[in-house]
C-alpha cells in the first residue's frame, strides 16, 4: 500500500481508533438485523429461510463478537500508542464509514435509523 502524500497525517491514540472500530461493527450488526422479520414474512420456502436466518444470525454474532473481541483488548492498550489512520480510511468506501473512522469522534446511535429511508449503497 503507497500512502497519498497529499492528504495531511495526524497520529491518533491506538485505543481510539479501534473504538470507532467496535463503534462500526455494532452498527454492522445492528443493520444484519433488521433484516430478519423482512424475511419472516417473504415467500422464501421453509428450509430455505431456516438456513438464511440462520446465516444472519451467525454473521450477527460474529461482528458482535469481533467487537467485544476488539472492545476488550482494546482496554489493554495505552493511550501513548499512536497510529496514523490516514492511509487506512483512505481506503474504505463507503463515505459514511469513512468519516466515522477518520473524525475521530464515537458516534452514537446507527447509521441507518429505523425511521430513515434507505440511502445510497455500492454494488460488488
Amino acid at each position: 500500500m503507497q500512502k497519498d502524500h497529499n492528504q495531511p497525517h495526524a497520529e491518533e491514540s491506538l485505543p481510539d481508533v479501534l473504538m470507532r472500530v467496535v463503534t462500526e461493527l455494532h452498527d454492522v450488526a445492528y443493520l444484519i438485523e433488521r433484516i430478519e422479520p423482512q424475511l419472516m414474512s417473504d415467500d422464501c420456502a421453509g428450509a430455505d429461510r431456516i438456513m438464511v436466518l440462520q446465516g444472519i444470525d451467525l454473521a450477527v454474532q460474529k461482528t458482535r463478537g469481533l467487537a467485544e473481541f476488539i472492545d476488550t483488548i482494546t482496554a489493554s492498550i495505552p493511550d501513548t500508542c499512536l497510529v496514523d489512520v490516514t492511509t487506512a480510511v483512505s481506503l474504505v468506501k463507503l463515505a459514511d464509514m469513512k468519516k466515522a473512522l477518520g473524525s475521530g469522534i464515537l458516534r452514537h446511535g446507527h447509521s441507518q435509523p429505523l425511521t430513515k429511508a434507505a440511502g445510497d449503497f455500492e454494488a460488488f
